[in-house]
């Protein structure tokens, strides 16, 4: 058992920031599993306590449990449920990696939860159409956080073609259309899951204020990223040691050597540059591989 732990401890390490955060819900689908079938056994309220983690419509209930705007994005009980949210996840997490990094992806997977909780709770509470609704009311899932990131790419690549069975190639800004015409028409005609779609539209908000504002050069998810790396190293071990080597180098001799590897980097940069434009040109922006479209992108962001 310890092997077998450690064997998955060493995976979740090396995998990229995508992945891990598809193992953390899969993960927390099984407990959650595994903790409604201890309830079943010993006849526990398994709802009562398992709405300590999710998202309540409540405000003076949310303010006793705020650790729900953040849990509840990563708990599913079903199994379709969360194969479908980790099935978009990993399509379009792919695709956003291909023009952002692995840190944004964290930093909006967990910005565009709050979005859509956020409005969820908003929602709940200023318009009628959901006084009806039983209260208090509960959401979970990670459907907000993943529009966030299928919204994102389409904003700055709206013409970015995916390949789907039967329908062949088509554009991302469609599928982000359609998918978001669906959540506003399923608002309306299926109120059982109302909350769920106002947080999906609360999600694909926040992931194209991340596109727009990265576009102005500042990026939203910063803050996350900081708050997500203190909550992450409380939980790391710390080295026992550290070992440090003597420079034999001159601060000239050093100084030299970085503007030379400074430079030749700058010329490597600018060749690849150039290659890129040039295959532009002739053959048009499809002919281009995934790694060529995102040095494009991330170079005529630092222009």
């Amino acid at each position: 058992m310890a092997d077998f732990l450690d064997k998955l401890r060493k995976t979740f390490k090396q995998a990229d920031v995508l992945m891990q955060f598809i193992y953390i819900n899969i993960g927390v689908f099984i407990f959650a599993r595994l903790f409604l079938l201890v309830c079943t056994l010993f006849n526990l309220n398994s709802g009562e306590l398992l709405g300590y983690l999710e998202m309540p419509s409540s405000f003076s209930l949310f303010i006793r449990r705020p650790w729900t705007i953040f849990t509840y994005m990563f708990l599913h009980y079903d199994l379709i449920h969360i194969l479908f949210n980790m099935l978009w996840l990993y399509w379009f997490g792919r695709i956003f990696l291909s023009f952002f990094n692995g840190r944004q992806l964290g930093g909006l997977y967990v910005l565009g939860g709050i979005g859509g909780g956020l409005l969820y709770l908003l929602s709940f509470n200023l318009f009628p159409y959901f006084e009806s609704f039983p209260r208090p009311s509960f959401m979970l899932g990670a459907s907000a956080s993943v529009l966030a990131i299928v919204v994102a790419p389409a904003i700055v690549a709206p013409n970015y073609s995916i390949r789907l069975f039967i329908f062949g190639n088509v554009k991302l800004k469609y599928i982000v259309l359609i998918t978001i015409l669906l959540d506003i028409y399923f608002l309306s005609s299926t109120p059982e899951n109302a909350g769920g779609h106002i947080a999906h539209l609360g999600g694909a908000l926040i992931g194209m204020l991340f596109s727009w504002r990265l576009s102005k050069g500042k990026d939203i998810t910063l803050f996350i990223n900081k708050g997500i790396d203190i909550f992450w190293n409380l939980f790391s071990k710390k080295p026992k040691m550290k070992v440090r080597f003597n420079n034999t180098k001159t601060k000239k001799e050093a100084t030299s050597d970085t503007h030379t590897a400074s430079t030749a980097n700058d010329n490597l940069k600018e060749e690849e540059l150039n290659r890129i434009l040039d295959k532009l040109k002739k053959s048009g922006y499809e002919s281009l591989s995934t790694e060529e479209k995102k040095n494009l992108f991330h170079a005529s962001k630092s222009k």
